[in-house]
């Protein structure tokens, strides 16, 4: 055989030995570091190969856990071990998953004190998986599982459990654990085992805090977070006023006892909210702000200080202090944030002092359906300062600061490009030849309409463009910031230059019609634009709907522009044959003198169809006005839903 070996495969025995015995040691010692996370979703062992099939036989070995339910948060023992007892095994991967579709993996593992257990991140989340850290024989494996705070619903722990390389099981399955959530009554919640590590291997005992009834917005008014507001502690939320109707989109409250300063925050269902937070402030503005954030993370609510800075415009966790304030309960639940938090009386941040018990401050309360890296995203589900700045422990009612300059600005633009500016391009594109030797100030009935209407347009422009920066005091980019200012720029130049327009003879004349044609017609779309993106922004407060609203006026407009450009055209069609009418009548006479006349009588009449063209501008003044009426109305009124609250 050696012969056989040496000769037909090239292959001396000495080093087939050798290879043999390597082959043997990787048999025993296979995967000794455990599992990698490659096979996180199929818990397949690749041995040898992937030649090697999982048994199909009664696995020998048991998944077992310390309770049949836990409530959030909390954590529950997990037993590996041969039955019967005694049975031992080399390698494992287990994994807990939601019993119902789609099945992903569910809370996080903890580290034992032996060291006997590695965890593995899957799905990019942290420990939810654990594995061997050796193949040796083990009789049994003791884990730690910690059910996540926003999940409600049935887990069944799934293991593979490797008897040798060769002989191994594939999702061996636990009874199903149910996670509650955490209530008033602990009654019901399985008690943890004298012996059963809740604090993840740490020597120090760990915080147990008190229990929370998950808030819940099933029934108007039954939410307890608003328990106590206004007695016993202060609540602020947005939008303005919700606090009294409890149906806040993000609240905060703030208890105080003493020394000890509790800060509670939570979102509301449905708003897809990534953060809440609560920020100190001195002047109601965004800025030099201590703020505390809760964003759930990998399956758990967490805790964040934070500084705020206007330019740029974000907040900041370097540094600043993270044990200025503790997490003393948290939860998600429907996608409802909730947080309690302890804060230190006193908290100092790049050289500032934050005297929660002698210093008055703004609470400015946001929420926000996004994240930055180790910061939180853009506060696009709402931000509100109150009114005042207040001693935390002096309790009071409070109120949102004024909205009146925001609530002007809108109106304004509204009023000016829903409203003047339209009826004036009308008049300046439709009625040159209307009313036709009636004037007002001297000037056509068409001019001396176009010019009121664009004058009172320009400076409803130009007050609600300083009414915003007041309101602001800073640039806010954004594409209805950026488009408003394009408008109000095209909007400012458009006087100056008919102030400039070359008289009606001049060979530039033409040049000046068409850019002053472009220019108002262009301000008039991008205000409109504008107008629509300004449904988004948080601090309008408007309704989704009224995109609907604006869609209806943008039909309407370019439906009666539609109607007034054919009768243009047929009226234009008329007009051209009554001249020739009459140049044909008169041809006795010189051919150059009727065509005077001819002219100078149309120039002194009204272009045909002007009953109709007046009739319509009646029907579009009356449409347009209930158009500017109702959007202003909802602009002043907003949010405009806490009228039916």
């Amino acid at each position: 055989m050696s012969k056989s070996l040496s000769s037909s495969h090239g292959v001396h025995w000495p080093v087939a030995l050798v290879a043999l015995l390597i082959a043997i040691v990787a048999t025993v010692h296979s995967l000794p570091q455990g599992a990698p996370e490659t096979v996180c979703d199929t818990m397949l062992p690749f041995h040898a190969g992937g030649s090697v099939l999982p048994e199909t036989s009664v696995c020998p070995f048991a998944i077992e856990t310390s309770a049949s339910v836990v409530g959030q948060g909390q954590t529950l023992r997990v037993d590996v071990s041969g039955v019967p007892a005694g049975l031992s095994f080399g390698g494992f991967m287990i994994q807990a998953r939601n019993r119902n579709p789609p099945y992903q993996i569910i809370g996080q593992f903890g580290p034992t004190r032996d060291g006997t257990v590695k965890l593995m991140n899957c799905e990019n989340s942290v420990n939810n998986s654990a594995t061997h850290s050796n193949a040796g024989p083990k009789p049994q494996v003791t884990l730690d599982w910690q059910s996540p705070v926003d999940f409600v619903g049935q887990v069944v722990f799934n293991a593979t459990v490797a008897q040798s390389y060769n002989q191994f099981w594939v999702g061996v399955p636990s009874n199903p654990v149910q996670v509650v959530r955490r209530d008033v009554s602990a009654a019901s919640l399985p008690t943890t085992p004298n012996n059963f590590n809740t604090n993840f291997g740490s020597t120090r005992a760990p915080y147990v805090p008190p229990n929370y009834v998950a808030p819940t917005v099933a029934a108007a008014g039954a939410d307890p977070f608003y328990d106590g507001c206004g007695q016993t502690k202060n609540c602020f939320g947005l939008p303005n006023g919700c606090v009294a109707s409890k149906s806040c989109t993000a609240v905060a409250a703030v208890t105080v006892r003493g020394d000890i300063y509790e800060f509670e925050l939570q979102s509301s269902k449905g708003t897809g909210a990534a953060y809440v937070a609560l920020g100190l402030s001195d002047d109601a503005k965004m800025g030099e702000d201590l703020t505390t954030e809760c964003v759930p993370e990998n399956g758990r609510v967490n805790l964040y200080s934070s500084y705020t800075s206007a330019s740029p415009y974000g907040a900041n966790r370097a540094n600043v202090p993270q044990n200025s304030a503790r997490l003393l309960n948290a939860s998600m639940v429907d996608g409802v944030i909730y947080c309690k938090v302890q804060r230190e009386p006193m908290t100092v941040v790049q050289g500032r002092s934050f005297d929660l018990r002698n210093g008055v401050y703004h609470m400015l309360v946001a929420s926000g359906s996004s994240l930055k890296e180790n910061s939180v995203g853009y506060h696009d589900i709402g931000r509100l300062p109150s009114a005042n700045p207040i001693n935390l422990a002096v309790v009071q009612d409070l109120g949102g600061s004024s909205m009146l300059l925001v609530r002007l600005h809108g109106a304004f633009m509204i009023a000016a490009w829903i409203g003047t500016t339209s009826l004036g391009i009308i008049f300046a594109r439709y009625f040159k030849q209307t009313w036709v030797g009636s004037q007002t100030c001297g000037k056509d009935q068409w001019f001396a309409w176009h010019r009121m209407l664009m004058v009172t347009t320009w400076t409803l422009t130009i007050v609600a463009y300083i009414l915003i920066w007041v309101e602001l005091k800073r640039a806010v980019w954004h594409a209805h910031s950026i488009i408003g200012l394009i408008t109000v720029i095209l909007c400012f130049i458009q006087p100056i230059g008919a102030l400039f327009r070359p008289g009606p003879n001049d060979k530039k004349r033409p040049y000046f019609n068409w850019g002053h044609w472009l220019g108002g017609n262009l301000a008039h779309i991008l205000a409109i634009v504008a107008i629509f993106f300004s449904v988004k922004l948080p601090k309008a407060e408007l309704p989704e709907w009224m995109d609907w609203i604006l869609v209806g006026f943008v039909v309407f407009h370019v439906l009666v522009h539609l109607i007034f450009s054919i009768a243009s055209i047929a009226s234009d069609r008329q007009q051209s044959q009554r001249i020739n009418t009459f140049q044909m009548g008169d041809m006795a006479h010189h051919h150059q003198h009727a065509m005077r006349n001819g002219m100078s009588m149309e120039r002194k009449m009204d272009a045909p169809y002007g009953g109709l063209r007046k009739g319509l501008l009646g029907v579009y003044t009356v449409v347009l006005l209930l158009f500017v009426v109702v959007l202003i109305l909802l602009v002043v009124l907003a949010p405009i839903e806490k009228l039916f609250n």
